[in-house]
């Protein structure tokens, strides 16, 4: 068997404390709307983080996935990003939270938001579980944030590293070793 947290130098965020944080913004995002929503799911990161939030908004949910990408297996954005796969189902009209598993450059979240933008949604607004205490090279504006991170490369709960480490429950840093690179 392999031991996933063995490659884990330490954790940051444990499964309770996300746990926590998510139940609090499902209950702000609940407050600051009361109508129904669509949450926008950035895969494959914040698969894990969308479906925990989605339960604790008290509100009829839609949920739909896009999938970008800007990283190809490396430890920094290459700031290009690509559609992969689209959202199913029509915005315009509606009231769109992107649910992200962390912003940060900014490159790729704004991307998509000004794509999504450009489909006349009544709002839009971005809810990331982390964000990254890093030089942002686009500004990005996110009205719900689960926690503020430092500049360490992290896995877990959704994030990855080379497609690994995203069943892992809670948030932890990921030894040097096993990526050999500097972030």
């Amino acid at each position: 068997m392999l031991d996933m947290h063995k490659d884990i130098e330490r954790v940051l965020y444990t499964e309770e404390q996300i746990a926590q944080r998510v139940a609090e913004m499902g209950k702000q995002i609940t407050q600051d709307y009361q109508e129904p929503l669509l949450v926008v799911s950035v895969l494959s990161g914040a698969a894990i983080f969308m479906a925990d939030l989605v339960r604790r908004i008290e509100l009829p949910v839609e949920m739909d996935y896009m999938a970008v990408s800007s990283y190809k297996n490396g430890v920094k954005s290459s700031g290009v990003v690509q559609i992969l796969k689209d959202t199913a189902s029509s915005i315009e009209g509606r009231h769109v939270i992107i649910a992200e598993d962390i912003l940060d450059t900014g490159l790729t979240l704004s991307y998509l938001i000004e794509n999504l933008k450009s489909r006349r949604p009544a709002s839009i607004e971005v809810a990331t579980l982390l964000h990254k205490q890093v030089e942002q090279k686009a500004k990005v504006d996110c009205r719900y944030v689960g926690f503020e991170c430092p500049n360490e490369f992290i896995v877990g709960y959704g994030l990855d590293y080379a497609e690994k480490y995203r069943n892992l429950p809670y948030i932890g840093i990921l030894k040097r070793s096993i990526y050999g690179q500097s972030i």
